[in-house]
């Protein structure tokens, strides 16, 4: 039997190649930029598969007369895709949670830290010989910080991540507080206390993004929402760039509103070179990078693999993320057929069970 032919839209590790060449034709795009928006539309009409990127954008127009069946993100997030589009054509999405889980976690803890403590602006005065330059080894007023024990820490989204976010600040002594879209049992079991957001982010002196993009969460923090916050708070995002308004951002950073800002993503990605943000020694940027241990990183390919083969053996994929479209197609490259009403309830049950 033929095999089903994927794209990749970036190299990802050898041996992960390897294992999907097994039951796959692959092809994978060789360079370390993205593919343009025409070749990922090409692809999508001569491929069975693709293993996308948060940066690959598959709106409607590429899935529509689309050949591919299934969108194997290699990313928790998957707004880039058209999730409505996809379910309404058939085509299967998953994405790959938990496993980056703990190397995001501590990643937004080394920004609170960093910002908090003013690691890289201490780098800078050391590296650049401004340390050297005022001929003193040791002062009091030199680089003060913020001590964490005893502060607020605002976790906005309590999912894996801010889940564990929250547990580290608990472990340093932190008051642990919480907006999410319910409440959690387990965190208020353990001190972790539900607020609405007006009350997090006036009382938070740390204020932790770990929320999906959505209509609703764009833009969550804004010129509104940032007046709220004390002028001796920090914010960090490692969720989504478009939580946060930049503009507004960069307005109350010149007009001292918070103390600092540690950022991994951002509204524009690459962030072009001279940004307004690169102007401020309070805030620390970082590449999109929090994921960035290779045990993340290859645990995210793994479950990528394990999404296809499901798929390819008739099997709904692990980490499926619109379900519904269990009840349009069913899984496989074979007998990727449309369903009778029956048979799709019985397989969402399955599923959900």
């Amino acid at each position: 039997m033929k095999k089903p032919k994927l794209f990749i839209s970036r190299a990802l590790f050898d041996d992960i190649h390897s294992k999907l060449a097994e039951s796959f034709e692959v092809e994978v795009w060789d360079r370390y930029q993205a593919p343009p928006r025409e070749v990922i539309a090409s692809k999508a009409k001569d491929v069975d598969a693709l293993i996308t990127l948060l940066s690959d954008r598959i709106d409607c127009e590429v899935l529509t007369g689309a050949r591919v069946r299934i969108i194997a993100q290699y990313a928790v997030g998957f707004d880039n895709v058209d999730l409505n589009c996809a379910t309404k054509h058939g085509i299967y999405v998953t994405n790959t949670p938990d496993v980056l889980t703990e190397a995001t976690a501590e990643f937004t803890w080394a920004l609170i830290l960093s910002v908090a403590r003013r690691i890289t602006e201490g780098d800078h005065f050391v590296r650049f010989g401004e340390w050297y330059r005022t001929s003193t080894g040791w002062h009091p007023t030199m680089l003060m910080g913020m001590e964490l024990k005893g502060k607020v820490l605002g976790v906005v989204g309590l999912g894996r991540i801010g889940k564990r976010v929250a547990e580290i600040g608990k472990a340093l002594g932190m008051k642990v507080i919480y907006l999410s879209r319910k409440k959690h049992e387990e965190a208020e079991e353990v001190g972790i206390k539900y607020t609405p957001f007006d009350y997090l982010l006036k009382t938070s002196d740390v204020v932790s993004l770990n929320l999906p993009l959505s209509n609703e969460t764009r833009h969550i923090i804004n010129a509104d929402t940032l007046k709220l916050m004390k002028r001796s708070a920090i914010l960090v995002n490692t969720g989504r760039g478009a939580l946060i308004d930049t503009d507004a951002l960069v307005e109350a950073l010149r007009e001292g509103l918070i103390a600092g800002v540690g950022l991994d993503v951002y509204e524009q990605e690459p962030l072009p070179e001279n940004h307004p943000l690169t102007a401020f020694k309070n805030v620390v940027l970082a590449p999109h990078a929090a994921s960035a241990t290779y045990e993340s990183r290859h645990g995210m390919a793994e479950l990528v693999v394990e999404n296809l083969l499901a798929f390819k053996q008739g099997k709904v994929p692990p980490t499926l993320v619109n379900k519904e479209v269990l009840q349009i197609r069913s899984p496989g490259f074979d007998g990727s057929r449309y369903l009778k009403r029956f048979e799709a309830a019985d397989l969402l049950a399955h599923y959900l069970c």
